[in-house]
């Protein structure tokens, strides 16, 4: 068992209470903050939390902008100027998200089961490996079909780490925060993916910059085979920069006393609640275990788990994470994995221009303007508000403005300016981060106990990238790059815009969770179970 002392201490006005480890800068902090600071005013070893489980989803947003121009340049490269097959441009940009699924659903899991020290940072290494592999793709002496075959699998790699990386950050970041700024914390993890996006665009733009003379002036445009694997190279900088610091966190106290060895007794003398004479074992009970059973509870992780989920109040509530995020990320994907192709309706994909270089500057001056309108003002408008508006009507309300938006693009797409256009389209972009895209990912991890909370948390991500059977990146590629190609782009606006209505009636069926320790619910239930209240 744990064998770490503890002090507890004033800093600034907060009661600190340190857990003492022995690594150092990473001891696992309790904080119990001064009522009257904004939620939004972060401590010193918050920020320290912040950029370290940040990372992942800098990395993750930053890998959505650049497989767009990545895709165009190696078009340029491979294809001399012309459109890349769509059988292969498809996967290619969905091959990270089909990579995420298997890493949100084993990470999440054995979050849960091994702990969060012995799993976190993992994740990292297999980001760091798939990127140097990614960059090595040998598109000299390989045929374009089988180059771009190569680079897809090492993106499928690249998506195995990011993806766990989602239900690992969010877990550890809720195991450590408290209660009143757990939502603003969360968000501000999230918030990185604004920022991956906007230093993706901004990257793009310097990187062609440094290419000038030899792409514009002497017409060199196999120079972009330069171009590409420097921006897919960059992100390898921040991912190793806190590699450490993830593979030395200390374990939470949260998850090391969610797996401590209680009988259903204990735990309920443990938070207070009344208990009532031992009755059989239900759904919602714990089975003794000493220390010596410890390795039997790592077993038991699946049955407990499955345990927990078969009463239907708390599997409608793993229904309604799963088919929002789902929904939601049919839309956002369908949307930004082919910023391009909307760039490209509106005249603003670079298309005008006497040289290569000139058309690719062009598509990346429209894409830093959608990303600077909309992503990185939307994701901090949810970090500023999020404590005072709520998870639910914020996703509720998001879902409907995402579709108020999407029905416009869809109904005037042939008749909007391409000032207009770019307006409604960066108004999307906003609302889509001040809202489903931020409470879909804080949902899974405030509602659910800690010890489900990771592969609780994985599973409603992994449903955001895949259904039952197609992968909702896949098809959200696919309706843009073969449903527009036959219904119209509009068209396939209008299916997004369903698919925003249908999340926010799904919204409905979840309980808001701003205030809600689901650890005390969990323990509650099991006195209500005891006390036969509850079945």
């Amino acid at each position: 068992m744990d064998s770490a002392s503890s002090t507890t201490r004033e800093e600034g006005g907060v009661t600190v209470r340190r857990r003492n480890t022995g690594t150092a800068g990473l001891e696992d902090l309790d904080y119990e903050d001064h009522p009257n600071r904004p939620p939004f005013i972060l401590t010193r070893p918050e920020l320290k939390l912040l950029s370290i489980a940040g990372v992942g989803f800098f990395l993750d947003a930053y890998d959505l902008f650049i497989i767009n121009p990545v895709t165009t340049l190696l078009q340029y490269r491979l294809y001399g100027g012309h459109s890349m097959p769509t059988n292969l441009s498809g996967p290619l940009k969905a091959a990270t998200n089909m990579g995420a699924v298997v890493g949100q659903i084993t990470f999440g899991y054995l979050g849960d089961s091994l702990g969060r020290k012995a799993v976190y940072g993992k994740e990292l290494m297999i980001i760091i490996l798939a990127t140097i592999l990614c960059i090595s793709t040998p598109t000299g002496d390989l045929s374009p079909k089988n180059s771009i075959i190569y680079l897809t699998c090492f993106r499928a790699l690249l998506g195995i780490g990011i993806g766990g990386d989602y239900p690992m950050s969010a877990s550890v970041s809720s195991d450590r925060t408290n209660l009143r700024k757990r939502g603003t914390m969360l968000s501000y993890i999230f918030a990185n993916q604004g920022w991956g996006s906007l230093v993706g665009a901004i990257v793009f733009i310097v990187v062609l910059q440094c290419y000038h003379s030899a792409m514009n002036d002497h017409r060199e445009v196999s120079k972009v085979d330069g171009v590409w694997r420097i921006l897919v190279g960059l992100s390898l900088v921040p991912a190793a920069g806190t590699l450490y610091q993830r593979l030395t966190m200390p374990e939470s106290t949260k998850y090391i006393e969610s797996q401590k060895a209680w009988t259903a007794e204990d735990a309920l003398k443990k938070n207070g609640l009344p208990i009532t004479e031992k009755g059989p074992r239900t759904p919602g009970t714990l089975v003794a275990r000493d220390e010596l059973q410890q390795a039997a509870t790592k077993k038991e992780q699946w049955r407990d788990f499955v345990m927990y989920f078969s009463e239907f109040r708390h599997f409608k509530v793993l229904f309604g994470t799963c088919m929002c995020w789902f929904l939601l990320d049919v839309a956002f994907y369908g949307i930004n994995l082919n910023t391009n192709q909307v760039l490209t309706e509106i005249g603003y994909d670079g298309k005008t221009g006497n040289t290569a270089w000139e058309k690719l500057h062009r598509l990346a001056v429209g894409n830093l303007i959608i990303t600077a309108l909309g992503f990185v003002p939307g994701y901090y408008v949810t970090v500023l508000t999020i404590e005072y508006i709520g998870r639910k009507k914020l996703q509720f309300f998001g879902f409907l403005m995402e579709a108020l938006f999407l029905g416009i693009l869809a109904g005037k797409f042939y008749k909007l300016s391409h000032a207009a256009f770019i307006v409604n389209f960066s108004f999307l972009q906003f609302f889509f981060n001040f809202g489903a895209n931020a409470t879909t990912f804080l949902y899974p991890a405030e509602v659910f106990p800690t010890r489900f909370r990771a592969f609780a948390h994985g599973l409603s991500a992994a449903s955001g990238k895949a259904g039952e059977l197609p992968h909702s990146a896949i098809l959200a590629s696919l309706l843009f790059n073969s449903l527009s190609n036959h219904i119209g782009p509009n068209h396939v606006l209008w299916i997004f815009f369903g698919c925003c209505i249908a999340g926010a009636v799904i919204t409905l069926v979840l309980p808001e969770v701003q205030g809600r320790d689901p650890d005390v619910v969990y323990m509650q239930e099991l006195a209500d179970v005891r006390a036969g209240r509850l079945q």
